[in-house]
């Protein structure tokens, strides 16, 4: 969907131009844009470089874990329809941490494998459960508390203080997700809640021993036999 509006954007600026007589602007325009994308890229690299290596660091001594392990509570109240101990919350959790630290690219993978088990969850595979939603909202409009990106682009147009937006970022990014929490709930209640696929156990291959007894005709151990 977003291709064909990127589409549709192009096609009708090149049309108006043609028909308006301003090719040469839109030659040039795109020349610019290709020059002052590559020199911003060149000009965050090291910028980057160096903020990425100070959350690496802050990673590798415990930081993102403990961070994580003090949202585990929010996560549960979030995601109350994900199984206690399933694999989908820790890496929600990670997802979570990673982004609020400023850490894009580690909250990208974590937040992939999130949904990935949340797949496994979802009882309409061609259909995001309320949980798959639930995260996407919370990963778009993630609090960050370090804005690694924005401050690198600031440096690079030389800003006298580039890290001067941490406390508007800060708030902005709360009240966005305030709003997507309140929506999340608000859709949810609308919405009957889906029974989700129960996980698998490895020790029954996917099943309970109470119900593959059943399914046998034998009882569980323990239970009592019914009188002949």
């Amino acid at each position: 969907m977003v291709n064909w509006i990127w589409l549709f954007f192009i096609v009708v600026s090149i049309a108006a131009a043609a028909f308006t007589g301003r090719m040469d602007q839109v030659t040039q325009a795109a020349f610019d844009g290709a020059k002052n994308g590559v020199t911003i890229c060149f000009g965050l690299i090291s910028i980057l470089v160096f903020w990425m290596g100070l959350m690496r660091i802050a990673e590798d001594a415990g930081l993102l874990k403990r961070l994580a392990k003090l949202l585990s509570p929010l996560v549960r109240l979030l995601f109350p329809d994900v199984p206690s101990g399933h694999p989908a919350l820790g890496y929600i959790m990670s997802n979570m941490s990673a982004n609020i630290l400023g850490l894009g690219n580690a909250a990208t993978p974590m937040g992939i494998k999130a949904m990935q088990e949340l797949q496994k969850l979802n009882p309409r595979p061609d259909t995001a459960s309320p949980a798959m939603c639930t995260l996407l909202a919370l990963n778009t409009s993630s609090i960050t508390l370090v804005p690694t990106t924005l401050i690198a682009i600031r440096m690079n147009y030389g800003s006298a203080n580039p890290a001067e937006i941490v406390g508007t970022t800060l708030a902005a990014t709360a009240v966005a997700t305030a709003a997507a929490i309140a929506l999340d709930r608000w859709y949810r209640r609308k919405q009957p809640p889906a029974k989700l696929i129960p996980p698998a156990y490895p020790h029954d291959n996917g099943l309970r021993s109470s119900g593959r007894s059943r399914s046998s005709g034998t009882a569980p151990p323990g239970a009592a036999r019914p009188p002949a």
